[in-house]
């Protein structure tokens, strides 16, 4: 049977983590931040940061969302202009943490707070994604794990409605490198994309929080994805890692060829490897059943 999808993914860089993307007839939107330039984010304890660039597109111009796939709730990436505007119908993938915050303080009820491993599908027509979370550490400094909420990594399979996955986007969220990622790779080897935060985050007192230019690196060596998109710098104030410094460590790396090109506004297509065949996942224990929306 012909695939009405053609097999690939239609991205769209809106700024910061914020990609827009579609397969078939089904659109999610990640990692939400419409705030403008000038604007100010808010982090938590007191602590701001200045917007420097400006989103491709306002909350108002969003096509039909079949859900939000969230990293984690701080105000760049899920700001006062998503909690306010955003049609809270629709469904939100996201951490057990910012599940109940969502739904609680904010009335987004269609709200799945997703365990690690723990997956959900949405079909749409004749295709389906499962959104499956992935480990993720925003600090290293044990003191920072109890005071930056809790992040995940996410898995993206694309495929036709009730068959195998054609297409993997892997997203991984305000990470750090540590040792805990590598299963990734164990459970979803082959990953057709990889979708790096970056920016090198510095809070005051020197802590990092964000991969740099030579941990971003370092993530797409060990997951050996087919393609590497880097998202998520030169947006804030927080932000000291340029792009230019991942550029050059991938190059070092023997992975430059592997780059996608698409800038913030920018739009690309990501299709499956010519030849490529259904693939399924290898988990090392049963999956969980999906969180109900």
């Amino acid at each position: 049977m012909d695939d009405p999808t053609d097999n690939a993914v239609d991205l769209h860089f809106i700024g910061n983590a914020t990609v827009l993307l579609r397969y078939g007839d089904l659109t999610l939107l990640t990692d939400p931040n419409f705030l403008h330039r000038g604007q100010y984010a808010y982090l938590g304890y007191g602590l701001f940061s200045r917007r420097l660039t400006q989103p491709a597109l306002d909350i108002g111009d969003l096509p039909r969302l079949d859900a939000v796939v969230l990293s984690h709730l701080h105000g760049d990436h899920w700001d006062r202009r998503t909690r306010r505007h955003l049609d809270h119908a629709v469904p939100v993938l996201t951490t057990p943490h910012a599940a109940r915050r969502l739904r609680t303080l904010h009335g987004f009820r269609r709200t799945a707070g997703l365990r690690t491993w723990q997956g959900h599908t949405l079909r749409r027509g004749t295709v389906q994604v499962r959104v499956t979370a992935l480990p993720g550490r925003h600090a290293g400094h044990p003191l920072l794990r109890g005071m930056l909420p809790p992040v995940m990594g996410s898995m993206l399979e694309f495929g036709p409605a009730g068959g195998l996955p054609r297409l993997r986007l892997y997203i991984s969220g305000d990470t750090l490198v540590y040792d805990g990622l590598d299963e990734i790779a164990r459970r979803f080897p082959a990953a057709d994309l990889a979708v790096l935060h970056l920016g090198g985050t510095r809070l005051p007192g020197g802590f990092v929080v964000t991969m740099d230019g030579a941990q971003g690196a370092e993530l797409a060596r060990r997951l050996d994805p087919r393609l590497i998109l880097p998202v998520h710098y030169h947006d804030y104030t927080v932000m000291r890692s340029p792009l230019d410094a991942f550029l050059a460590e991938v190059e070092a790396a023997g992975l430059g060829e592997r780059l996608v090109h698409c800038r913030h506004g920018q739009r690309t297509r990501i299709a499956a490897a010519p030849g490529a065949v259904p693939r399924v996942s290898s988990p090392t224990r049963p999956r969980p059943p999906d969180e109900p929306l």
